[in-house]
Order: C-alpha cells, then sequence, then structure tokens
C-alpha cells in the first residue's frame, strides 16, 4: 500500500506491520472498530453487502457451555452472521469455534433475537430493538419481519493471516452451499500514523460469481440426482405390486420377471423374437407387442395374422 505525496508527486510505501508489534488487541480494538464500523466489512466483500447491523459483542447466550462469539449481526436477507475476530493469526480453532457458533444460534426465534439486539443497545447508549431491525430491513412492522429463517446462518473469518486448514475448510463449506468467507485485515503504519486494509482473499474478488453460479448449479444437479433416486424408488414400488397382483392372477409369464427401477419390464410369450412390455409413463400406461423375428417376411407374416385374428375378435362382438 502506497501514499501519494502530491507535493512531490511521489509515491511512499506504507510499512506493513503487525497488531502486536503496535500494541493493538483483539476485543479491545478490532472488535470495537468492526461494531462500530461494520461498513468495512461490507465494503471489503466482492458482492458490495448491502449491510450488516452488529447485535451482540461477545453473545454467551448458549445454554450449557461459557463460550462466546465475537461478533453477531443481521444481514440484509434478516439472516444471522457470526463473525469471529483474530489478529495476526487466525489459529488452527476457529472454524470449530465458528460453526459451533452459527449451530447454536440455528434455533433462534425472532422474540429472543429481538431481546438480544435490545440487550446490546442498553448496554451500548440506547434504541429500540425492533424499530431499528425494521428500519435495517426496510419493514414498517416487525410481523412483517422474517428472521434467522431456515439453516442459512453465515460464517465471517477476520484475520491478518489464515493457516492452510482454515482456508481449506472454508472452501469446502462454500462447496457445501455455507456462505463462510475469509477477510484479511492487514495493519500498516507510516510515521506516526496507522492504517488498516480489510480484503475479501475467500473467495476471491475475481472467483466470487464464478464460486456462486458453480454452488447453484452443484445444488440443482443434486436436485436432480434426488429426483431421480425417488423416481426410481418409485418405479420399483409400482412393478413389485404389478408383478404382485399379476402372480396372483395366474399370469404364468410374468411368474419370473423381477421387479426393474426403468419405465418398462419385458416378458417373453414363447415365441422366439417376440416380447410383450409393459410400459409405466408419468402420463400413462400403455403395453407394446415387438417383433424382431430374423427376417422382414417372418415378421410381416406375425403381423398379418394377429391383424386377422383381431379383425375376427372384433367382428364377433
Amino acid at each position: 500500500m502506497f501514499q501519494i505525496d502530491r507535493s512531490a508527486n511521489r509515491l511512499r510505501k506504507l510499512e506493513r506491520t503487525s497488531f502486536s508489534e503496535v500494541g493493538f488487541r483483539e476485543r479491545e480494538h478490532l472488535q470495537e472498530w468492526l461494531a462500530t464500523m461494520p461498513d468495512a466489512l461490507c465494503e471489503a466483500m466482492s458482492e458490495g453487502e448491502d449491510g450488516l447491523l452488529i447485535i451482540q459483542k461477545e453473545f454467551d447466550g448458549f445454554d450449557g457451555t461459557r463460550e462466546r462469539l465475537d461478533l453477531l449481526a443481521l444481514d440484509k436477507s434478516g439472516q444471522l452472521v457470526v463473525i469471529e475476530n483474530k489478529l495476526d493469526d487466525s489459529g488452527r480453532d476457529v472454524v470449530w469455534q465458528a460453526l459451533k457458533y452459527a449451530a447454536y444460534c440455528s434455533s433462534l426465534k425472532k422474540a429472543e433475537i429481538v431481546g438480544i439486539f435490545q440487550q446490546y443497545l442498553d448496554r451500548h447508549g440506547s434504541g429500540d430493538a425492533a424499530s431499528t431491525i425494521c428500519e435495517f430491513l426496510g419493514e414498517d412492522t416487525l410481523d412483517q419481519v422474517v428472521l434467522n429463517d431456515g439453516t442459512d446462518q453465515r460464517i465471517i473469518f477476520i484475520a491478518a493471516n489464515f493457516r492452510r486448514e482454515v482456508t481449506a475448510t472454508v472452501l469446502w463449506l462454500r462447496e457445501h452451499q455455507i456462505d463462510a468467507r475469509c477477510i484479511k485485515v492487514m495493519p500498516y503504519k507510516f510515521e506516526e500514523e496507522l492504517f488498516i486494509d480489510l480484503q475479501q482473499v475467500i473467495p476471491t474478488p475475481e472467483a466470487a460469481d464464478y464460486m456462486i453460479r458453480m454452488a447453484e448449479k452443484d445444488s440443482e444437479e443434486k436436485s436432480a440426482k434426488g429426483e431421480l433416486r425417488r423416481s426410481h424408488q418409485t418405479r420399483l414400488e409400482f412393478w413389485s405390486e404389478v408383478l404382485e397382483a399379476m402372480k396372483k392372477a395366474g399370469l404364468e409369464r410374468w411368474q419370473n420377471i423381477n421387479p426393474s427401477r426403468d419405465h418398462w419390464i419385458h416378458s417373453s410369450i414363447g415365441v422366439s423374437g417376440c416380447t410383450l412390455t409393459l410400459i409405466f409413463l408419468r402420463q400413462e400406461i400403455r403395453v407394446e407387442f415387438q417383433l424382431n423375428r430374423t427376417s422382414r417376411e417372418e415378421n410381416k407374416w406375425l403381423f398379418d395374422q394377429l391383424l386377422a385374428e383381431r379383425e375376427s375378435a372384433l367382428s364377433g362382438l
């Protein structure tokens, strides 16, 4: 990062430093900066995040534990966002910690979220939680607000450096449609001035749209595969019942036929090259008779015989 010296028409390089070197601490400094200026995170996100509303710091409202998540926020869709802050090093366990917190928060109801935010406002100034949430989400009343719907809780990791096991796990989570991301926060100094730069590194700005499209495509493919498995199971159950009914009815040619996952089953009629096919489709069920003798003349002769028998049967009605 460089500073522009207009008078000299030169660039001055800012010195990369560390939080420990300049005496900054996680809770007292970084957490406080982000709590009071969440737009800094939004600016760093490649999708151009509309906004985050910080609703609690050091949240410890988990039954049976003494654990505390650093920052809890709402995004513009009303989903909870778990924000875990580290300083110069992410550590190895940050992903496990954040996943636990996201799991704990997944069961929070609207009234609980409003109550958590009201506690935060009472401790850090004043304000009405319900009206602030409504204004943030663009709704007139709390009844119109949907909070923490489904299992779409988001996770943001913040650190100056991320260990390989952290980045690998975050990428895996994203592949499984969990919105986890890493934002690198880097301190700089120039003479007596201090600066920080926040950049989203996972997903990278260039790959963000691509990764979203690939995740959507993967979700569609998984849905299609699930639908195919259900169709196979439905067909298997259908043919099992059909064949059982045929056996009870004494239709011998179907006695040794096994149920199928396909939309058809075949049976021989005792004549070489001739098969009977039952077909089960979404909109219809039909029977097909196939002639596959070795010569065209034989197929024609059999067809003519069947046609003659059909006409004879119809004339006798």
